[in-house]
């Protein structure tokens, strides 16, 4: 019989709940925000704009992807509003993957100093509902992030 592998330090689940304060949305120390056909589309449709104005209006092309433009200076995200209390996202009911699976990244994941630097950041982490390993694995696999 074939050993199972050790249990990641999440396997009991992460909690989280999205605050909608956009904090992960804001730069200076973000990057790339990628997009794929299917996240343009879904763009485009919830703007009522064509596809050929979003990629000529959000996208960039980097290194042969796709990622949402930023705006010069503060390199946030174009569809970053603010508001009386942080920020919002514009097109937050169709957000591409990427920002759907924040923050269940590899990158936050690897260890829970990682997700404890994560949470430094975003509000949202450690509190709400309770993500089970399963749902957590099945969110991080769903990004390059």
């Amino acid at each position: 019989m074939a050993s199972q592998p050790d249990s990641p330090w999440y396997a009991s689940g992460l909690v989280f709940e999205c605050l909608q304060c956009g904090r992960c949305c804001a730069g200076p120390e973000e990057g790339y925000v990628w997009v794929n056909e299917t996240d343009m589309a879904a763009i485009a449709a919830f703007l009522a704009v064509s596809a050929e104005q979003v990629m000529s209006s959000y996208v960039r092309s980097v290194r042969g992807q796709y990622s949402l433009k930023e705006r010069p200076g503060s390199r946030d995200c174009l569809f970053l509003v603010a508001d009386d209390t942080a920020g919002r996202c514009a097109i937050y009911p169709v957000r591409p993957m990427q920002c759907r699976t924040w923050p269940f990244w590899a990158c936050n994941l690897s260890d829970p100093n990682a997700w404890s630097q994560a949470a430094r950041r975003c509000g949202g982490i450690n509190r709400g509902k309770l993500f089970s390993r399963e749902q957590i694995e099945a969110k991080r696999d769903a990004t390059k992030v």
